[in-house]
């Protein structure tokens, strides 16, 4: 087997970029831990903490993640007294969800986590690394927005 053969698994940036959000994942894991969210969890409160009120639909759009995934996640984050989710006044079919004060609270709690994955993903959390993962985060959005348009 020639080792440029397009078929071999170590030649697929699929499987390359598979991997590494398996790995990015991991690394939230001890960070999040402590604040007892999951990562899913963590995404769904950095929109969250963006916009308070928000609809489960635009929600779900933005982390692309259907109603079925959604519901079960937002289900514990309202056991848990994080968030609580309620019927538009104006569209009672629109569910609405809004942070608690422990939600709002735990914002703090997560604002080192960014500096903290900067450093893990490179060298320390220093200007030249910023600058890659920065130049990494809008290649991957660029990539997704091709795939989403040809799709």
């Amino acid at each position: 087997m020639k080792t440029d053969d397009a078929m071999l698994l170590d030649h697929q940036l699929c499987f390359a970029l598979y991997r590494a959000s398996r790995a990015v994942i991991r690394a939230y894991a001890p960070l999040l831990d402590p604040l007892g969210l999951t990562y899913p969890q963590y995404l769904t409160m950095l929109v969250l903490w963006e916009e308070d009120g928000i609809s489960m639909k635009t929600l779900g759009q933005q982390l692309a993640l259907d109603s079925a995934t959604l519901t079960p996640l937002l289900k514990r984050l309202e056991q848990d007294g994080i968030v609580l989710r309620a019927r538009d006044t104006d569209d009672e079919r629109v569910v609405r969800l809004h942070l608690t004060k422990k939600g709002g609270a735990l914002r703090k709690k997560a604002s080192g986590i960014p500096i903290a994955m900067a450093c893990r993903m490179g060298n320390g959390a220093d200007a030249a690394t910023l600058r890659r993962l920065s130049a990494l985060r809008e290649e991957l959005a660029a990539l997704t927005q091709t795939l989403d348009e040809t799709a």
